[in-house]
């Protein structure tokens, strides 16, 4: 077996976000988590490279699915993460890249994932960002990053989510997969990395949203509601992720991110964001009673915690 940084499922420690008792969200997104872990794993603190989520908006009909900008991570921390071509079996360009000091990130399917026991594991064709740790095309293992931890699967796992070993659909296109290299230069830590994380977040504020997006939120979700509440379980369950749970995981990750920076100077705006956060349960809650209710008290009071998160912000970075 080839090993990116030679762990051990058994034994991996995730980072305390993914970890930490009275968190509201131990985990946001398949791909912020991935990233999250792989520069912990590494050693880096990625709470660095999460300012951006200052920009969370209101995109029409779902909140932004954050991702950390590629920018960022080779400004902190000399990562360069970019687009790739599968063009031969995964395996052997997942065991080549590792051999060379490389990752890959890659889009599987949570069918053959057994860390989704409790969801979609054998039950349901889910597609899902992982990060290769190390693996064996000649037993059939492979350790990945998925979610807050680090897994392994192998044998009918193995074969399944790689497409080997007997007849497979043809018409289902390559994985998406991106090149994770080491090698940029730029990695910081310390008071240099904290003093980069300040100027990027200085850069992401000035780019929030220039209207205040709950109260966006609310007129679409007033509007949308009736429908939803006739829905079925499985609606209810898209919605409620794409949005009370982004903005509410988003937030969260950027309450962190303001205490690790600022500490006690960003004390202000990590209450207003964790009132943010604490919203999100509640709208989460009220939907999933599938009752009518009345959600712009709700969403009034969550966009009154924005401005003030945001404007403490603006005024300690000033």
């Amino acid at each position: 077996m080839v090993s990116l940084f030679g762990l051990e499922p058994a034994a991996y420690q995730p980072h305390p976000i993914h970890l930490a008792e009275g968190r509201t969200y131990t985990e946001t997104n398949c791909y912020a988590d991935i990233l999250i872990e792989l520069l912990h794993a590494r050693g880096d603190e990625p709470l660095a490279a999460t300012g951006f989520t200052v920009r969370m908006d209101f995109e029409g009909d779902q909140w932004t699915f954050f991702k950390p900008p590629p920018e960022d991570l080779e400004a902190l921390f000399g990562v360069d993460v970019h687009e790739m071509q599968p063009y031969r079996p995964l395996p052997l360009q997942i065991y080549e890249q590792i051999a060379a000091g490389r990752t890959l990130i890659v889009e599987l399917d949570s069918w053959y994932l057994p860390d989704t026991s409790a969801t979609s594991y054998r039950r349901e064709h889910v597609k899902t960002s992982v990060v290769a740790e190390a693996i064996d095309p000649h037993a059939e293992r492979f350790r990945y990053f998925h979610n807050r931890s680090l897994h392994e699967l192998e044998g009918e796992d193995y074969r399944g989510v790689f497409r080997q070993g007997r007849p497979f659909s043809a018409d289902v296109l390559p994985p998406y997969t991106e090149l994770v290299r080491f090698d940029r230069g730029g990695r910081l830590s310390g008071e240099p990395l904290r003093a980069q994380a300040l100027e990027l977040l200085r850069g992401h504020l000035a780019k929030r949203p220039e209207t205040n997006p709950f109260n966006r939120f609310g007129d679409r979700l007033t509007v949308v509601l009736p429908s939803l509440l006739e829905g079925d379980a499985a609606t209810y369950h898209d919605f409620a992720f794409a949005t009370a749970r982004m903005f509410g995981s988003a937030f969260e990750i950027t309450a962190s991110h303001v205490q690790w920076l600022l500490q006690d100077e960003g004390a202000e705006a990590a209450e207003a964001l964790g009132r943010i956060v604490a919203g999100s349960m509640v709208l989460s809650l009220k939907l999933a009673r599938r009752k009518p209710f009345d959600p712009l008290p709700l969403l009034g009071e969550l966009g009154e915690a924005w401005d003030s998160a945001m404007a403490s912000l603006e005024t300690k970075l000033a």
